[in-house]
């Protein structure tokens, strides 16, 4: 009898029956329904994202709500249409271009920029937190139920998670801060509590819809710690009204 083709045939149900537990863990980015719908732009629902976009500012927990009917009736909790993602980035592109232009940075400026605000505050920092957040609710959030199936957070959900608060945290200290931009640089104290104000809603804003963003997962608990860094926040919040003006400092640092 000829020997078997791959070592793998050697262990008990042959590689067959081990392939799909790689794949659960190490999920092909190829075969991912994410990243087909990336190259269809027909297939996106761009509508629904601006819905969501929407109700993430008047109602996050609305949003929440049509995730979880998304779990039931595709078995998955993060999204498969990436139209929210490339809304988010066309939103930062825009935005960026638009700060270039009032502080006539050009296009070296405006690429210097764009790099900082969408490659490392809202990709890179978006990975490392959702890792984070990914990693805490997995080892110490999940319900140890022996009479239910053992259920985990998605990585990519908790990516998901990490946009829709950015995209909160983009509101307020993106695009407002730009609308208020003749009141904020100025010298006047006024501006000062302006600026840092919009600053201190964002990352309540981000704390909080990332804590919503868990706490729709049923086999999860104590998910308020995700809010434990809202007072730290106000405290930063507080003491910066005593000269630190937030605004200033970011605006000369991207521009």
């Amino acid at each position: 009898m000829s020997a078997p083709s791959e070592p793998l045939a050697l262990l008990p149900g042959g590689a067959e029956s081990l392939r799909p537990r790689f794949r659960r863990r190490f999920p092909r980015i190829h075969r991912s329904a994410l990243w087909r719908r990336l190259f269809h732009w027909r297939q996106l629902d761009f509508e629904f994202a601006s819905w969501q976009m929407l109700y993430l500012l008047v109602s996050p927990q609305r949003v929440y709500r049509n995730i979880y009917y998304h779990k039931q009736t595709k078995n998955q909790w993060a999204r498969d249409d990436p139209a929210f993602l490339i809304l988010q980035v066309l939103g930062l592109v825009i935005t960026t271009a638009s700060y270039s232009v009032v502080y006539g940075s050009g296009t070296n400026g405006f690429l210097k920029a764009l790099l900082q605000l969408l490659v490392v505050n809202y990709l890179v920092s978006g990975v490392v937190l959702a890792t984070l957040t990914w990693l805490v609710a997995n080892r110490f959030l999940r319900h140890q139920n022996v009479h239910a199936a053992d259920q985990q957070v998605e990585w990519m959900y908790a990516f998901d998670v990490h946009c829709n608060a950015f995209f909160t945290l983009f509101v307020f200290a993106y695009v407002l801060q730009f609308c208020f931009l003749p009141i904020l640089m100025k010298t006047a104290w006024i501006s000062l509590f302006l600026g840092n104000t919009l600053f201190a809603l964002a990352g309540a804003g981000y704390a909080f819809t990332t804590y919503l963003g868990f706490h729709a997962m049923p086999f999860l608990h104590h998910q308020e710690v995700f809010l434990y860094t809202i007072p730290l926040i106000a405290i930063g919040y507080l003491l910066s009204l005593f000269g630190f003006n937030i605004s200033h400092h970011l605006l000369d640092f991207y521009f």
